[in-house]
């Protein structure tokens, strides 16, 4: 089934406009590409609502604001909403600011967002309205662990209900959910924390995987995250002594470009609860 969903992108090469972090927006671009979707960045207030308007998905990541791109992303996704497209909200450092964190919630209140990724801590964020995370990444007080995967589940599934939006929390165990399913996922490295922007290229994947399986975005939100995972593991296996976090990068990325749905189906590490 996963399979299935990472083959639709193959076929219907979605445009995907990425509101994104200038950190990341070259490999956010990349992944997109060896995915099979097509990007588009763009955060320019006075572009966004034509470039929005000419693709099936809105990936919108708050993790280098500005007041210029805040704008752009209001008016991006009140004229995604309006087209009935695909949006994806990846609240990047939620909770370290007061900026970002008032942000991320007045985008919910105003957009409505088809899935909402982020790690433990920035979703807890948003679900309290206020938080604390250790910069981008999460809090090691919130990581989702063996011991804590039932509340954690319990919690990803209500604050899905709340929002209507399917909700993926990543980290050393991926949660990906709607009110009544959450599929827990155990692909991936921990060494893909050392590669500054993993998240952000997911989210602009994952944007892809929604607008190519319209009727499945649970299971296209978790085909993305396992894509993630198992080429985060792939690529590791084919690291060499003398390759360091630069060439794992782009070991990932290659490993995305050459997947297919047989490797996925077989390489998948998930169940669902």
């Amino acid at each position: 089934m996963l399979g299935d969903c990472l083959e639709n992108v193959r076929k219907s090469v979605p445009l995907v406009h990425n509101i994104t972090n200038y950190v990341t927006v070259n490999d956010v671009a990349n992944v997109l590409l060896a995915c099979g979707g097509s990007p588009i960045m763009s955060d320019e207030p006075e572009d966004v609502e034509d470039i929005t308007s000419i693709c099936g998905g809105l990936n919108i990541n708050i993790g280098t604001l500005n007041q210029s791109s805040i704008k752009g992303m209001f008016l991006a996704g009140k004229k995604a909403n309006e087209l009935g497209h695909k949006v994806l909200l990846d609240p990047v450092g939620a909770g370290a600011s007061a900026l970002r964190t008032n942000t991320a919630v007045k985008l919910m209140d105003e957009i409505k967002f088809t899935v909402i990724r982020g790690n433990i801590s920035e979703i807890k964020t948003l679900a309290l309205g206020s938080g604390t995370t250790k910069g981008v990444d999460a809090d090691v007080a919130d990581a989702v662990t063996e011991e804590t995967l039932d509340s954690a589940v319990a919690f990803v599934k209500s604050f899905a209900k709340e929002t209507g939006a399917v909700v993926a929390i990543t980290g050393a165990i991926d949660l990906v959910a709607d009110a009544e399913k959450c599929y827990v996922i155990r692909n991936g490295r921990p060494e893909m924390g050392k590669i500054t922007g993993t998240g952000c290229q997911l989210s602009g994947m994952m944007t892809a995987f929604l607008v190519a399986n319209p009727d499945n975005i649970l299971e296209g939100a978790a085909a993305a995250v396992c894509t993630m995972g198992l080429a985060g593991e792939i690529g590791w296996n084919n690291m060499k002594p003398e390759d360091g976090n630069s060439t794992y990068r782009n070991r990932i990325i290659d490993a995305i470009f050459n997947m297919d749905k047989e490797t996925l189906d077989k390489g998948a590490k998930y169940e669902v609860r």
